[in-house]
């Protein structure tokens, strides 16, 4: 529709009001990212679990506080199309020299959504594609730095990335850690890499990135037409000095430790799209949606993921179908074969004995939103009316959800409306696995199951249901907990031994002989559940016994409440260079399961 020419001036307060709220979003994310480093100096440990779930409200909150500024001050709902439009336009043309232009285009979405019918969600009105370019945006200062090992010499090169990095904290020996990471690299890619060659370089982005206890160097080598991604992590001795533990060079580790199993990460970026383009080099086959989730621009990443599956559904032409797998009590979910994420959505009845309701499901995912999820939980994007194309629901799936979940469904000629939906990475989920998995896959993922739910209980987290239907396995192995309507805080519960029975009947009853309060866990009874198949127990007990123990939890609990946080190591320990070469070894942190 053309909109006409000439001053509008409820128009330009619109457009003004919402580049002002989103920059002053955007400010406040920078500052508590920026923080990340002096936090990471000072070892402030607490302090870095507290601002990754504040930041993580920053988003609605400053959305909420734009709407409520238009509805009081604009009577935001009686502003007619025409009006909203125009504001659209010169909203652009605020956005022709910003350095965020794709972050301000989604809050314009988030604002306007808010206020509006979702009959307006089209391109006229929000930015269902991107409108302003971010190729080339400028940076001060630059997003990455470009060293050229042939002039100073590769050790003195790998010395000045450290340096440049300015830490506020010394290096226990950062001369030893220089020989460890050009010996990791030797020893990794079977050759040395020769800094002779005239049009060797190494570019690293500016910030490092923050999480939980480490701080990561992200760059990569390039030697005429190759290039190499390589990540190194940085971490604290006990003496709070630093030391470089490792050095990641595999392009799936690198991806793992950009899986949205994990905390985001916390770095300072001007231009974020100039990150996440550096590091869609790295990583090509990952989504640039994870990448900007993955940085702790969520809703950027919804933005991308649902263009993406737009887009996809446009080239395309499988059914959504029933998730495969033990139907839950809690969700109905289904999935696009030809796309690599299930959807679940909340049922209006829970089949017993399941006693939580819709809200209580809803905040134990905000619960894993805003925890550190150390590669043992699925993030979820959370969207709400999600119109999807009715011809593309199979007929067993479209009965399910009007007999699971009709309070969340509207329906029309063309359209299935969703209310509100979780979507998620899809993984095969573990009881599936195990009955298809040969001898030595079985046996990993049941050690891979118990190492789960330990890092997950050093993390403050447990499960709750623990079936192996509520886990799956990713495409590199790693079991991950997906089911989260009965998780709770560690300290929350009470682990108790079973008493014994006053007598051979009571033992023998149905029924227990002692009280049960309502967060009381007896780790003696999970066997009985767990553990039906004589090959699977077997793995388990050799490797997991503890986990039927009520003093593993009982320690576990104490350990988080004396205020002790875990490290948590999202590469291989063999990685690791106190394994490799055993010189840092008298400093460097034990794992979370060597120190527990």
């Amino acid at each position: 529709m053309d909109i006409p020419s000439g001053e509008n001036p409820v128009a330009q307060a619109i457009a003004q009001t919402l580049v002002d709220g989103f920059n002053k979003h955007y400010r406040l994310f920078r500052e508590s990212s920026a923080q990340a480093k002096a936090r990471f100096e000072a070892g402030d440990w607490r302090g870095v679990q507290v601002a990754v779930r504040e930041r993580i409200a920053f988003y609605d909150d400053r959305v909420n506080e734009t709407v409520t500024y238009l509805r009081e001050a604009l009577h935001a709902e009686t502003i007619d199309d025409i009006t909203w439009q125009r504001a659209k336009l010169l909203y652009i043309g605020l956005l022709t020299n910003h350095k965020q232009p794709e972050l301000a285009e989604t809050f314009f979405n988030s604002v306007f959504c808010k206020i509006m019918h979702r009959t307006y969600f089209h391109n006229d009105f929000i930015f269902v594609r991107p409108a302003i370019s971010t190729d080339f945006i400028e940076s001060d200062p630059p997003a990455y730095r470009s060293y050229y090992p042939n002039r100073a010499g590769l050790r003195q090169t790998i010395r000045d990335i450290c340096i440049d990095f300015d830490w506020q904290c010394p290096f226990a020996d950062l001369e030893r850690d220089i020989e460890n990471v050009i010996s990791a690299v030797v020893l990794q890619m079977g050759g040395r890499l020769s800094a002779a060659e005239a049009n060797f370089q190494l570019q690293v982005l500016h910030s490092a990135f923050y999480r939980n206890k480490g701080a990561y160097i992200v760059g990569k080598a390039i030697n005429g037409d190759y290039e190499y991604p390589f990540v190194v992590p940085v971490l604290h001795d006990a003496n709070s000095r630093l030391f470089l533990d490792a050095i990641l060079l595999d392009a799936a580790q690198i991806r793992t430790l950009f899986s949205l199993s994990r905390a985001y990460f916390m770095t300072d970026m001007e231009v974020p799209s100039a990150y996440v383009k550096f590091l869609s080099g790295l990583m090509p086959h990952k989504p640039a949606a994870e990448l900007y989730t993955m940085l702790g621009l969520a809703k950027q990443g919804k933005t991308m993921f649902f263009r993406d599956l737009i887009h996809h559904l446009r080239h395309s032409q499988d059914e959504f179908v029933v998730a495969p797998g033990i139907r839950g009590m809690v969700m109905a979910v289904f999935t696009l074969p030809s796309f690599p994420y299930v959807f679940k959505v909340i049922k209006d009845v829970f089949a017993p004995p399941k006693e939580v309701d819709h809200a209580t499901v809803k905040a134990k995912y905000v619960l894993v939103k805003q925890h550190d999820r150390v590669g043992r939980m699925a993030d979820t994007l959370e969207f709400s009316d999600v119109a999807l194309p009715k011809a593309r629901f199979s007929l067993e799936l479209t009965e399910e959800l009007r007999r699971e979940c009709p309070s969340l469904l509207e329906e029309s000629e063309s359209e299935i409306v969703i209310r509100h939906v979780y979507i998620e990475r899809r993984m095969k989920p573990l009881n599936l696995y195990l009955d298809s998995a040969d001898e030595e896959k079985r046996e990993d993922a049941v050690i891979e199951y118990g190492n789960a739910i330990k890092e997950l209980a050093y993390a403050n987290i447990f499960p709750g249901d623990m079936l192996f239907k509520n886990f799956g396995v990713t495409r590199f192995g790693r079991v991950v907990f997906y089911d989260y309507d009965e998780i709770e805080y560690m300290t929350d519960c009470n682990f108790r031994r079973i008493p014994e029975a006053p007598n051979p009947e009571a033992e023998m009853s149905g029924e227990p002989w002692y009280s049960v309060a309502r967060n009381d866990i007896f780790p003696e009874e999970f066997g009985a559940f767990l553990l039906g198949n004589p090959e699977t127990k077997r793995v388990f007990m050799k490797h997991h016994a503890d986990l039927i123990d009520p003093e593993f939890w009982q320690k576990t609990k104490q350990m988080i409440l004396d205020g002790y946080v875990p490290d948590f190591f999202p590469y291989p320990e063999a990685m690791r260079f106190r394994k490799l070469f055993g010189e840092a070894a008298r400093q460097a942190p034990q794992t979370a399961a060597e120190t527990a």
